[in-house]
């Protein structure tokens, strides 16, 4: 596998011209590669590509791989910022959800990283399942303030079809997800962090002055991007690149010396929709003056007749050229969003 993704990363090395300021290493654990594998994929990345000195390398961790000895071995690479699965720091939850580690594995993995020095961390938490009271969800933020990461991300609980939990609730074994409890929950996930003097600074994510997540950032305001390994997916400005979710079916496509790739070939009204999706999600809003530039006046002139809609409603905050979410728009960030979109 690390043989095919040097291989693909070299494939692909005029895709992207320039420094590249951000790395992501993430989609399943890469953690669990060794620190010679990971060393041989960032031999191949700058090999083949310009890494500003100063780029975010942020890479996917799970609370139970940042032993002592893991933690070594990732100071040896260019590793500069961590994101951690932690979900939640009570083990009843991280049993519930079928998580390796355990409560204590959660905040010990933080303190260790730390003081080994990677200051740089994003913990991830989840809430609106049916085991988290509103006073657990508090102390899992209250927790994860007291570990001071500068950046949290949080998600409300999705079923996805076909999975234990979906056949769980359809029989009736478990508690279907309540949408008025996430709701609850987020609302005081806002509260709490932004009195803790984070920056809620796109739907799901929020971080201290300063410490937005580059790579992160970057999707949201549309830059760019090249994807590698299997079900990755890259952006060039107009298409989108998809390689398969099947690892042999990856690897058998690169020994043949082809890119295992899907092209998505987005049209102007396509990448006006992912633009209103995307945008809006984030604190710097969606730019008018953007739509005219780059879609035109007539996707200028509709999106205009299509803000009247939520003219009686308190969701969206009009500053200049910008549309933003207010506080109560960002409960429905999805549905006003598609409210925006041009279908033909």
């Amino acid at each position: 596998m690390v043989e095919a993704i040097c291989k693909e990363i070299k494939m692909k090395r005029d895709r992207i011209s320039g420094q590249i300021g951000s790395i992501y290493l993430g989609g399943g654990t890469p953690s669990i590669l060794s620190e010679a594998a990971l060393q041989k994929i960032f031999d191949a990345i700058n090999h083949n590509f310009q890494v500003d000195a100063g780029a975010e390398i942020t890479i996917e961790t799970n609370p139970d791989d940042l032993t002592t000895q893991k933690l070594k071995e990732l100071k040896q690479l260019p590793v500069n910022r961590f994101s951690v699965g932690i979900q939640s720091f009570f083990n009843e939850d991280l049993i519930w959800m079928n998580r390796a580690h355990n409560a204590d594995e959660a905040e010990n993995c933080i303190k260790r990283s730390q003081d080994a020095g990677f200051e740089n961390l994003t913990l991830d938490l989840i809430y609106g399942y049916p085991l988290l009271t509103d006073a657990k969800w508090l102390s899992n933020i209250s927790k994860a303030i007291e570990l001071q990461v500068p950046h949290i991300s949080a998600y409300s609980l999705t079923v996805e079809p076909r999975t234990a939990l979906a056949h769980a609730i359809k029989n009736k074994k478990q508690t279907p997800v309540n949408d008025s409890q996430s709701a609850a929950q987020f609302e005081i996930l806002m509260e709490k962090l932004t009195a803790s003097e984070f920056e809620h600074y796109e739907i799901s994510n929020f971080a201290k002055p300063g410490c937005y997540a580059v790579h992160n950032t970057n999707y949201w305001k549309g830059v760019n991007y090249i994807g590698i390994g299997p079900s990755a997916h890259g952006f060039d400005g107009q298409n989108r690149y998809m390689n398969p979710a099947n690892n042999a079916k990856y690897m058998e496509t690169l020994e043949s010396n082809k890119l295992p790739e899907v092209v998505e070939e987005l049209n102007l009204q396509d990448r006006f929709n992912e633009y209103m999706m995307t945008s809006l999600r984030t604190m710097w809003g969606t730019d008018l003056n953007k739509i005219k530039t780059d879609f035109g006046k007539d996707f200028f002139e509709e999106t205009k007749h299509n803000l009247r809609n939520f003219e009686d409603k308190e969701w969206l905050i009009f500053d200049g050229d910008t549309i933003k979410l207010s506080q109560n728009g960002k409960l429905f960030a999805d549905h006003i969003a598609s409210e925006l979109f041009i279908v033909e």
